[in-house]
């Protein structure tokens, strides 16, 4: 994937005045406000939209919709990529699109309903994945998903006790151009990256500046 500076900032600023507008609104709230650091959010949203993935999906808790769901759309909004969010089991959907509707995001949003191991088959060649580890079967979910072996970003959220297997970083650890750094967000948060075309270079610490917005050196 090929880094675009400019949408990355766009997108961190949209959702930064997004954090700073709603911060306070009754009317807005997601019901998983504290679950994700709100400076994750804007990092997340540069990182999907610097990366112009174009077919992004994310897939949520039994809490339904949360600050990464925002922090997707906002990308999707800039980059004018597909963003289908899971739900992974019957949930209000009217009622989300409520929520989203006050950030003037609900067109940017496919919600759909189903089991995530059986709906993800639907998706091929996914750019940028988000993964909320609360849910059984995740790990099914890890090694079902369909990325694109070319470049793409798999963030993981709430990730159980460390144990062999239990991240999708470990899943794929062997495979070409796989990179991975876990972070103390929430309740630990993982990023994944996959591409072909690092294979011939000399190996970076390309997560160097994790706290600005990019994986350039």
């Amino acid at each position: 994937m090929k880094w675009s500076s400019q949408d990355a900032m766009q997108a961190y600023l949209h959702t930064l005045q997004l954090c700073k507008t709603h911060s306070n609104d009754e009317d807005c709230t997601l019901g998983t406000r504290n679950i994700i650091q709100p400076q994750c959010m804007e990092f997340i949203s540069a990182l999907a939209a610097g990366n112009q993935a174009k077919l992004m999906v994310q897939v949520t808790s039994h809490q339904g919709i949360n600050p990464l769901t925002i922090a997707l759309a906002v990308a999707a909004k800039h980059t004018k990529a597909r963003f289908v969010c899971i739900l992974h089991q019957l949930q209000d959907i009217e009622n989300y699109r409520a929520q989203l509707s006050c950030y003037d995001l609900e067109d940017m949003v496919e919600l759909v309903c189903g089991n995530p191991c059986e709906v993800i088959m639907e998706f091929k060649n996914i750019d940028f994945a988000a993964i909320d580890c609360k849910f059984e079967g995740f790990f099914r979910l890890f090694e079902i998903i369909d990325v694109n072996i070319r470049g793409s970003v798999v963030v993981v959220s709430n990730i159980p006790e460390r144990r062999i297997g239990a991240s999708f970083g470990e899943v794929v650890k062997g495979r070409t151009g796989v990179e991975c750094v876990t972070r103390s967000i929430g309740e630990g948060m993982e990023l994944t990256r996959i591409g072909l075309m690092n294979c011939c270079k000399p190996q970076k610490k390309w997560f160097k500046r994790f706290h600005v917005i990019t994986f350039e050196d």
